[in-house]
């Protein structure tokens, strides 16, 4: 896997290296120190697998353009945001224009690694930022539609763990996770877990 890291923060980047690092030994970590090198970066050398940037460097252009610039030059690359900005909509939008998941720089080290095997994996993270604040709110009478082991199960999907976290968490097999998934999705009227949480964020069922 190589994996580009674009910060104007050398600590962070070399922090976060370390943790794609331990989720997988043979990863090549690049890192780019701001937002014209990156670019430069992704130009010049041969694909990568991931890109992980913070939108927010000082040479930065708008948030809308450095999405679209970063998303056109990173190719098939899963584009992850790191940002210490929570702005729901800035989150929307990242996630709307194909971001594979928005991680906040105020996460736990446990929270970002859970986010970042996710996507590594193929999921999408949304963080819980986005579950809680700047979206409509229904009715509450529509969270009967869930039993209480889905609500659990619904609320771990939405911290970004895998069905293997989620079974450890609620000590129970992966397959009894799967078949609580699969309920959660036809309950909500979602074909994926990601389409799930916000659906049910739509819902004001979380």
């Amino acid at each position: 896997m190589k994996v580009l890291i674009a910060d104007d923060h050398a600590l962070f980047r070399d922090a976060l290296g370390k943790l794609i690092e331990s989720l997988d030994t043979s990863a090549t970590v690049v890192q780019a120190a701001n937002y014209l090198q990156t670019l430069k970066i992704l130009n010049t050398e041969p694909r990568f697998d991931m890109v992980v940037a913070d939108l927010e460097m000082h040479d930065s252009p708008s948030w809308e353009q450095g999405i679209d610039e970063l998303k056109k030059s990173a190719g098939d690359a899963r584009l992850v945001v790191v940002s210490a900005v929570e702005n729901p909509r800035s989150i929307r939008n990242a996630l709307e224009k194909g971001a594979s998941g928005y991680i906040s720089k105020r996460s736990e080290s446990k929270i970002l690694l859970n986010a970042l095997k996710l996507i590594v994996e193929g999921g999408t993270y949304i963080p819980p930022v986005l579950l809680n604040k700047g979206s409509p709110v229904y009715e509450k009478h529509t969270a009967r539609t869930l039993t209480n082991r889905q609500n659990q199960v619904l609320g771990l999907v939405a911290q970004g763990l895998s069905n293997k976290q989620i079974a450890y968490e609620m000590g129970v097999s992966e397959a009894t996770v799967k078949l609580h998934i699969n309920a959660l999705l036809r309950s909500v009227g979602a074909n994926n877990r990601t389409q799930a949480v916000i659906t049910a964020q739509k819902m004001g069922i979380i």
